[in-house]
């Protein structure tokens, strides 16, 4: 008896030498990957400083592209660059805006201050 033999007969499996069958089945399973459009068409129309959003929308599409073609990796990819240029839009469009309405505010407040010195100065004449 081989070595082999005397294992399978000790473990007590059928001394068959039929193999058993197997079936596999390969259930594709549908990945949602996010391409991030609505976000990046948000930020392309209304925090579009530095063409950012416009970026983040052109990689969006790319993804979506390749998530339609079945390229989850590909698509993964454009999706994470699009996350980023996303976030980096939405953090430059805030502080830009917040700067901006600053500037506004103060440069109102100096040239009311100006033109009040210039009517006072008008005045003593």
């Amino acid at each position: 008896m081989h070595k082999e033999e005397h294992e399978v007969a000790v473990l007590g499996a059928p001394h068959s030498t039929i193999l058993p069958r197997s079936t596999m089945i390969n259930i594709q399973s549908e990945t949602s990957v996010p391409d991030h459009i609505v976000w990046s068409l948000f930020n392309t129309i209304f925090l579009n400083w530095c063409c950012l959003g416009f970026i983040a929308f052109a990689y969006s599409v790319k993804s979506r592209d390749r998530k339609m073609v079945g390229d989850v990796t590909g698509a993964q990819a454009y999706a994470s660059t699009a996350k980023c240029l996303n976030i980096s839009a939405l953090i430059v469009g805030i502080l830009m805006t917040i700067g901006f309405i600053l500037l506004l505010v103060f440069g109102s407040v100096a040239i009311y201050h100006i033109m009040l010195q210039i009517v006072q100065e008008k005045q003593r004449y």
